[in-house]
């Protein structure tokens, strides 16, 4: 799974912030509760000194076996000798012990080298948090897809409005519940409001929550950071080259908006054409139809759309304006 190196950063941060407010946490257990029995004050300290003293028999000792042994029996006399004060005094045996967060990895995030659950799950967290600062990702599901709001009539191509959409509907969902890095890439298309940003949505909620690195932005937003990007303005980026050409799934969005320049088209063939070489899936949706796409841009990036993408054409009538 790929995720960005600032995502990996961040969830570091915040497992490094875990281990230290439980560490925190018990510490001040510790004194609080030594002030009532300092008694356990006297046997921490004996503790401590044993575990130096296992140190120097490593280092020093001739018969380093019964020497462990023999320092090992005096701190099991000392922990029993430490939960005996505890429940005589109303607490739990493991009153002063260090309580992370996540039991099975102490809040590192691994176990054995492999990455624990609850590290996957702030990965995971982080993408969604980054996406629903600028979109709807939580409101974006399959479920709250309607197609009751697509018309029933056919059209004159005799396909209704409403059938075509439960299929892509439900093509989508089999796309995300599917999804793996040589998935096809999809290009969404149809009028404004027919619900293409939600059903990229969808499928972002289902393959993030699946453990893959989702990017989504707007073509313009994502265009316009490369380019800067590219001149050395790098203050406040949230895409860089990097994350937008190797991360598992790309959502471009609204592609057509962007403000067309030779920059743009450049950096557009570019990740177009990379993602397809490094069979890495995007999805693109569009106001625009392929004639107007042809119209726009050049040839080398609408032939890998038309010819390399899987089109979902969406028809009906603007949803917002009905809702």
């Amino acid at each position: 799974m790929s995720y960005s190196q600032d995502v990996y950063a961040r969830a570091a941060t915040i497992l490094e912030r875990r281990r230290e407010k439980a560490n925190i946490d018990a510490q001040e257990r510790f004194d609080e509760i030594s002030r009532k029995l300092p008694e356990l004050d006297v046997i921490q300290r004996k503790l401590a000194q044993i575990g130096l003293n296992i140190s120097k028999v490593f280092l020093y000792s001739d018969d380093k076996r019964s020497g462990i042994e023999e320092l090992m029996e005096q701190s099991l006399e000392l922990q029993a000798q430490k939960k005996k004060i505890l429940t005589s005094n109303g607490y739990s045996e493991d009153a002063l012990a260090v309580h992370y967060t996540c039991e099975h990895c102490s809040d590192t995030g691994f176990i054995k080298n492999r990455r624990c659950q609850c590290h996957k799950e702030i990965l995971k967290d982080i993408v969604r948090s980054d996406i629903q600062k600028i979109a709807p990702l939580s409101e974006c599901t399959f479920d709250s897809f309607n197609v009751e709001y697509y018309p029933e009539e056919s059209l004159e191509n005799a396909v209704s409005p409403k059938h075509k959409a439960e299929l892509i509907k439900n093509s989508c969902q089999k796309y995300a519940v599917n999804f793996a890095k040589g998935s096809a890439s999809l290009l969404l298309m149809g009028g404004t409001g027919l619900g293409k940003t939600h059903l990229s949505l969808a499928i972002a909620n289902v393959v993030i929550n699946r453990g893959f690195g989702v990017v989504y932005g707007t073509s313009q937003n994502i265009l316009s950071d490369l380019q800067n990007e590219n001149f050395g303005r790098t203050d406040n980026l949230r895409y860089s080259v990097h994350d937008v050409l190797e991360c598992d799934l790309l959502i471009l969005d609204d592609l057509g908006t962007e403000f067309v320049n030779s920059y743009t088209v450049s950096t557009l063939f570019n990740i177009i054409n990379s993602r397809l070489a490094s069979k890495l899936p995007t999805i693109i949706s569009t106001n625009f139809t392929f004639d107007e796409l042809e119209d726009k841009y050049d040839q080398r990036i609408t032939s890998r759309i038309t010819g390399e993408y899987k089109p979902l054409i969406l028809v009906g009538n603007d949803i917002r304006y009905i809702k």
